[in-house]
């Protein structure tokens, strides 16, 4: 019997799949995501602040400490502090002071300020979840997903290193589950995922393992129903944050792109899916759009594909598409896409007997 514990984390919501392998058993929740969960924190604590802990999603948690400096001294670590820029002189033009982490540490006791862990990864807060699926809070393994920009060379564009990583990977193996690591095979550029793999040593948990949260959704929902015996398939997930599409061959990545997804329009969508799959997508025209960028390997043919199925929390946006668009449920779960791409990939890296994500 293994158990395993599969943790999302997400701009929006943290998603958790608790399964076991010999009863086919799942339990599941959908919770507000660290970020937000944290940045309300960082909005109620009174008064003078210090901020430790590790990098992080940043976006609402940034806007806010960029607002209270204004008012209120802000004092942040340096391993904090990475979650608003990994520029740390632009941190400071905020008006926020930056120290050594032991430095850090040692002001939490000075009642002067209050304190502000951040963490993708909370272990108090995940063994409540996990208290009430009514189930031991220990793991033969344990998941995680989420987006990791990545640290990148002085002059190199964030979103150019992290498409050219992806692709380094990709060339190597065309899977989406080639994304999947362990903590010693993390690049050392992901700051990110080092941090939540590392903020997972505390879970009593046999083996930890990260990956990136765009590989693991279109791994999970090519999982779904509407997928079983197609060749040919377009996986979209909505998310919050980001919209990622990709073209699969089977379980081979063909291409995807990644945009933001508060800047997309169903138009614009309708005719990325398109040019993705006849091979007509250019990195450099993503990027210049305000899009993260695009891949191509192979081309698939728009006219050939048998099926588009799409998932994310806001996948609503394709409701009224002209293409052919279906909703897909891994798992039985929209919200499950990510988590379930986690436990798929955990599966065919341990050999593990073909799950039933009906």
């Amino acid at each position: 019997m293994s158990h395993y514990l599969m943790v999302d984390i997400g701009a929006g919501t943290m998603d958790v799949l608790w399964y076991d392998t010999e009863a086919d058993l799942h339990y599941k929740a959908v919770v507000k995501s660290p970020v937000k969960y944290i940045a309300e924190k960082a909005f109620e604590l009174p008064g003078d602040l210090v901020v430790t802990g590790t990098e992080m999603g940043g976006g609402p948690i940034t806007q806010i400490l960029k607002q209270r400096a204004k008012e209120d001294q802000i004092v942040m670590s340096i391993s904090a502090a990475a979650t608003l820029n990994h520029n740390l002189e632009k941190v400071r033009s905020w008006g926020i002071d930056i120290v050594e982490d032991a430095q850090a540490d040692d002001l939490r006791s000075d009642k002067k300020y209050a304190s502000l862990v951040l963490s993708d990864l909370d272990a108090g807060r995940l063994r409540q979840i996990v208290a009430g699926f009514g189930v031991p809070f220990s793991f033969d393994a344990m998941a995680i997903c989420a987006q990791d920009h990545g640290v990148p060379p002085p002059g190199t564009s964030h979103l150019d290193f992290r498409h050219n990583m992806f692709k380094n990977r990709l060339e190597e193996g065309p899977y989406p589950h080639a994304l999947l690591c362990e903590p010693d095979e993390i690049p050392a550029a992901m700051n990110r995922l080092s941090s939540i793999a590392q903020s997972a040593e505390v879970i009593p948990t046999e083996e930890i393992y990260v990956m990136d949260s765009g590989m693991a959704a279109i791994l999970g929902g090519s999982m779904d129903i509407l997928a079983r015996n197609r060749r040919k398939i377009v996986i979209l997930d909505v998310a919050t944050s980001h919209t990622v599409g990709a073209a699969m061959l089977g379980e081979e990545i063909a291409g995807f792109f990644e945009y933001h997804t508060h800047d997309i329009t169903l138009e614009r969508l309708e005719e990325l899916i398109r040019n993705l799959c006849d091979g007509k997508l250019e990195h450099r025209q993503i990027l210049e759009e305000g899009g993260h960028g695009a891949y191509h390997r192979k081309t698939v043919q728009f006219k050939t594909v048998d099926t588009i199925i799409a998932t994310g929390p806001k996948r609503r946006l394709v409701e009224t598409s002209n293409l052919q668009i279906a909703f897909g449920a891994p798992l039985g779960d929209n919200m499950m896409t990510g988590t379930v791409g986690l436990l798929e990939a955990l599966r065919r890296r341990k050999s593990l007997e073909p799950i039933n994500y009906l």
